[in-house]
């Protein structure tokens, strides 16, 4: 009588070596995700005034009034109500329809000197004050931000003169 052991082929664990590219993809796209979630949203205010409110409701506390093309971080997105975060840290919440896409930044620096080029030592294109809004045209390499003045002058500058982007 054979034993049942003797009787059994060794059992060999197969690779599943289809497997590992969908894994491999599937982890990058959990990293990708990931990385996306802690980019931060930023819309502008898209009206010549807007309130801010300290809660999602016009019968709600007033807190500031903001100019047009200020831009604000999106922290929670409601159906009519947006809660948001200005340059100095403050929330806030206004209305949706109060938002535009269209992307700025602001200038927190006592002023920023905008260059024709993305080099420090690129010949001088406009300077903007401090607070004064400017269009978001892009990003360049070594920290550079590509924006427009509301005149329609354009430059570069460096990234760390702004707020939002």
């Amino acid at each position: 009588m054979r034993s049942a052991c003797s009787s059994r082929r060794p059992r060999v664990r197969a690779s599943n070596w289809r497997a590992e590219p969908v894994r491999a993809l599937a982890a990058a796209f959990l990293l990708c995700a990931g990385a996306a979630a802690q980019a931060a949203d930023y819309l502008s205010v898209g009206e010549n005034a807007a309130v801010l409110y300290d809660a999602p409701s016009r019968e709600a506390k007033a807190l500031y009034v903001v100019s047009r093309y200020y831009p604000l971080e999106v922290i929670v997105n409601l159906e009519a109500w947006v809660k948001v975060r200005d340059h100095a840290g403050a929330l806030s919440w206004i209305e949706r329809k109060l938002l535009t896409g269209q992307r700025m930044v602001v200038v927190v620096a006592p002023s920023a000197e905008a260059r024709q080029r993305p080099e420090e030592g690129a010949p001088l294109a406009f300077v903007a004050a401090q607070n004064v809004a400017l269009e978001l045209l892009g990003v360049a390499p070594g920290g550079w931000l590509r924006v427009r003045h509301a005149d329609g002058a354009n430059g570069y500058l460096r990234a760390n003169l702004v707020w939002g982007a």
